[in-house]
């Protein structure tokens, strides 16, 4: 991978990973009073409507059948990571999981990319080494043991669907980048409206969350783009585990706007990233 390439990549996975921890911030804000799935199905059909747009403006040929296939199974995973995760950030502490969904979604594209692309460079596998320790110390201790239980249920099923979400992504044909993210909106709305319609738990948010709504809406699905974007210019590890430090964003957010108090080794995780960071571009 080129100088140039490498850059892109790290550039792209580091702005995926500010988008995506302020729209999980957003989100998760959103859905605290509300139902989560009225929360994740309207953020979902905004940034459908945004990725369109992009996709008519900037990718002016189409893509083939199996791209779509490929984002339309990446959009399901990522859905039911994103309900989790939604569920998690309102009943738990937003410091706490985030990071440990951050860790379990870093880890699923660095196994597979060391099967299929082999070792990176040394001083890359050293900052990936940083990068997952900088996601764990950013998560503290918080609630007794049902609720650390319970949100560490919450994270295990949203990083696995975040992870699965990165791998099929990152197969996506370097020719067609927004239009298999269109497919993987379409796909994500369908199902998790056909289940919470089944369940009979869907429940359109009150109005006044509608602005935070749409906000995640717009900053998931540019955290998605970024990701794709990261991926086309490098390696699917690197690019995972630079997104992967998007508890950064979400951890600093709610210590700014919802003064949640942030632990010594929180602000101890915040340092190991940027280490990490320093790492990983060398």
């Amino acid at each position: 991978m080129g100088t140039d390439s490498q850059a892109l990549a790290v550039a792209f996975g580091l702005a995926s990973a500010a988008s995506w921890g302020s729209g999980d911030f957003s989100g998760g804000l959103a859905t605290r009073r509300s139902n989560v799935y009225g929360v994740v199905i309207l953020s979902q059909l905004v940034g459908a409507v945004f990725l369109v747009a992009l996709a008519f403006l900037l990718e002016k040929s189409g893509t083939g059948t199996q791209n779509l296939w490929l984002g339309a199974l990446a959009g399901i995973a990522g859905v039911i990571g994103l309900v989790a995760l939604y569920r998690g950030l309102a009943s738990g502490r937003m410091g706490v999981v985030a990071p440990l969904t951050a860790v379990v979604t870093a880890a699923l594209p660095v196994l597979v990319s060391l099967i299929t692309e082999g070792l990176p460079a040394p001083l890359q596998l050293v900052g990936f080494g940083i990068a997952l320790v900088a996601v764990w110390l950013l998560s503290g201790a918080g609630g007794g043991a049902s609720r650390r239980t319970r949100d560490v249920g919450l994270a295990l099923v949203a990083g696995l669907g975040f992870g699965l979400f990165f791998i099929l992504i990152g197969r996506v044909s370097h020719s067609a980048i927004l239009w298999p993210l269109v497919a993987a909106r379409v796909a994500s709305i369908g199902f998790l409206f056909s289940f919470a319609t089944l369940a009979g738990q869907w429940e359109a948010p009150a109005r006044g969350r509608l602005p935070l709504i749409a906000l995640a809406g717009v900053l998931d699905t540019g955290g998605n783009a970024f990701f794709a974007l990261a991926t086309q210019a490098g390696r699917l590890d690197i690019a995972a585990v630079l997104a992967s430090l998007y508890p950064a964003a979400t951890v600093l957010l709610a210590w700014l706007i919802l003064k949640e108090h942030l632990l010594r080794r929180q602000w101890l995780g915040i340092v190991a990233a940027l280490v990490a960071l320093a790492f990983i571009a060398a």
